[in-house]
């Protein structure tokens, strides 16, 4: 391999996606990517461009990504070292809709896709990554109005009235599609479709959708001569067709339409072609949702380099959280964005603190426990996390276990700058007792479940749900290996962690009122966590282990599976999923005084 090429194969390995391909796959890919120079406000590519054969990444310098609204520039992206921009012609057959410009001299990486696009296929990591880049870089306003806001980390125009979960709100789309059969002739369909003023016909059978026709379809077969207009649709159709649920967020769609390349998704009653039509998602359908991408705030993470400028970027989740509940966008959708950012946060303060060490003498992993580790984390609630490093020689071990203690310290300090306050209970990678290898972590997990007892009281609520914020995914699993291992058929484990479960009094009296508190300052008020949160999540996390499900720790998401695996009780189940995410709604709504 030349020089040139392993060069690039380097640069790329330290950068999403390329950090999940092998260096053997990246160098291959290297000796057919292009070096690049642009000189300072030089264009790469602009509005209405015929698409280039490859995407690029930024080596070095700055790439401004923008659009043109009634003759006025907006930026929309500022892409520097590491980015990926580009995208349209891995996923989309229309020109450029968007500029790219030198900010500054840059030099970029053009990834030819033909030589790319074998890596997509075999790599579904690398896959969901371009695709969230795609989604996160073509939020193109396509009117004055907008695009009018204030700038935010000098890359979008976020507006008052747009928050940044609309993204993850319902789509509105037509309910009541023109249906078609198999046997229609492409002609009557056609003059159909003229007077319904509509673009797209679904074809059904029994009422369930079997193709669907387009406009495009009309161009490129018929119009072409492929097809006489004599023919039957279902010559013309496409088929599959690609389905969605009733309730299908903004971003789902938009990642569907791009997965599977198509134009149009059909809206069935469960989400599949074996169920009746409910209506048809249109890609206008998506841009007159004129929604906010949440990944914005991710981006800004990634490039923020101080405690101050995380919290300006947490100060904004908040009330984000306020105004997405205010209009009653569902919780678990919420939750699931409120808790990426969260994870990100951490994330970023955990690779600032690094830049300020040095680079780690072993590999670790830092894992966020309790609510953020189950993805419940709304709230700026204490710190709760570990730090696990790999296991290193006895001569090694006590600067190694130094160097992750001074990082974990580090990276507290600066989340409680941010403004999550630290565990009163000193349940933190920066308390020697959480911060250790993996042989003795694994040792603790097994001592927990082999002999649990009056000294392991918190364990239920704590360490068995968590989530790796940073470092190596390996590590994570080796843990979760040796709990599952440690947990199947041990009575003695569940038998406490029920009782542990049941600690707490119960949350109605007797005559069925609420057993509120009975002095303190917040006598006569009703624990809504204590007495009804926390039994739900216990017994949920009780329910997961015993039946070894792996990789489920949201409270939510654990009744939904448990009601698939055990259908006899799924009703049960199921109304606790929802009874914990209303009563959640209210805990938030009590703290933030909504």
């Amino acid at each position: 391999m030349n020089t040139i090429a392993e060069h690039i194969a380097d640069f790329l390995k330290q950068y999403p996606p390329f950090d999940n391909l092998t260096f053997q796959e990246l160098s291959e890919i290297a000796t057919s990517i292009r070096v690049v120079n642009i000189e300072k406000h030089k264009t790469l590519f602009q509005i209405n461009d015929v698409l280039h054969d490859s995407f690029y990444v930024v080596a070095s310098g700055v790439i401004n990504l923008s659009v043109i609204a009634d003759a006025e520039e907006t930026l929309l992206n500022k892409c520097i070292e590491g980015d990926v921009f580009g995208l349209r012609p891995f996923f989309a057959k229309n020109n450029y809709m968007m500029t790219a410009k030198a900010r500054e001299e840059s030099i970029i990486y053009a990834i030819p896709i033909t030589t790319f696009r074998p890596f997509v296929a075999n790599n579904p990591n690398v896959l969901d990554f371009l695709l969230q880049s795609f989604a996160s870089n073509t939020s193109n306003p396509n009117d004055k109005e907008n695009t009018r806001g204030k700038l935010i980390s000098d890359n979008v125009y976020y507006s008052e009235q747009q928050s940044g979960m609309q993204y993850f709100q319902s789509l509105s789309y037509n309910t009541a599609p023109l249906r078609t059969s198999r046997a229609t002739i492409v002609q009557d369909i056609a003059q159909q479709m003229t007077n319904a003023i509509t673009n797209s016909a679904i074809v059904c059978d029994n009422e369930y959708p079997i193709g669907i026709v387009t406009h495009t379809d009309m161009c490129t077969k018929i119009a072409t001569g492929r097809f006489p207009v004599s023919a039957t649709i279902d010559k013309i159709m496409s088929s599959p067709v690609v389905t969605v649920v009733e309730n299908v967020s903004l971003a789902e769609a938009q990642l569907l339409m791009l997965k599977h390349n198509v134009t149009h998704l059909c809206v069935t009653q469960d989400g599949t072609d074996k169920s009746a039509v409910k209506g048809i998602i249109s890609e206008h359908d998506l841009i007159v949702a004129q929604a906010s991408n949440p990944g914005v705030l991710i981006k800004e993470i990634k490039r923020s380099h101080s405690p101050k400028d995380l919290k300006l970027i947490r100060d904004r989740l908040t009330d984000i959280i306020q105004k997405s509940i205010q209009k009653n966008i569902p919780l678990s959708h919420i939750n699931n964005i409120a808790s990426e950012i969260n994870l990100a946060i951490i994330k970023r303060a955990v690779e600032i603190s690094i830049l300020d060490l040095g680079s780690p003498p072993a590999r670790f992993a830092w894992l966020s426990i309790g609510s953020q580790g189950r993805k419940e984390q709304l709230l700026l609630t204490d710190q709760d996390s570990i730090l696990i490093f790999e296991d290193v020689t006895a001569d090694k071990y006590r600067d190694v276990k130094d160097y992750f203690l001074k990082l974990a310290k580090r990276t507290t300090a600066i989340l409680e700058k941010v403004g999550y306050p630290p565990c009163p209970n000193g349940q933190m990678g920066s308390n020697m007792l959480w911060c250790k290898s993996l042989t003795d972590w694994s040792k603790q997990y097994s001592s927990w479940i082999n002999t649990p007892g009056e000294n392991s009281n918190n364990i239920s609520s704590i360490f068995f749900d968590y989530e790796i914020a940073f470092g190596e995914a390996k590590i994570e699993e080796a843990i979760e290996s040796v709990i599952f291992n440690n947990v199947k058929s041990n009575a003695l484990f569940f038998d406490f962690l029920g009782n542990d479960a049941l600690r707490n009094n119960s949350p109605l009296s007797f005559f069925k009122k609420f057993n509120v508190e009975e002095e303190g300052i917040n006598k006569d008020k009703f624990d809504i966590k204590t007495k009804a949160l926390m039994p739900l999540i216990d017994g949920a996390r009780l329910f997961i282990l015993s039946h070894n499900i792996k990789g489920v720790n949201n409270t939510y998401m654990r009744f939904k599976q448990l009601a698939i695996i055990n259908p006899k009780n799924a009703e049960i189940f199921l109304n606790c999923a929802e009874a914990f995410l209303t009563l959640s709604k209210f805990r938030t709504l009590s703290l933030i005084h909504i």
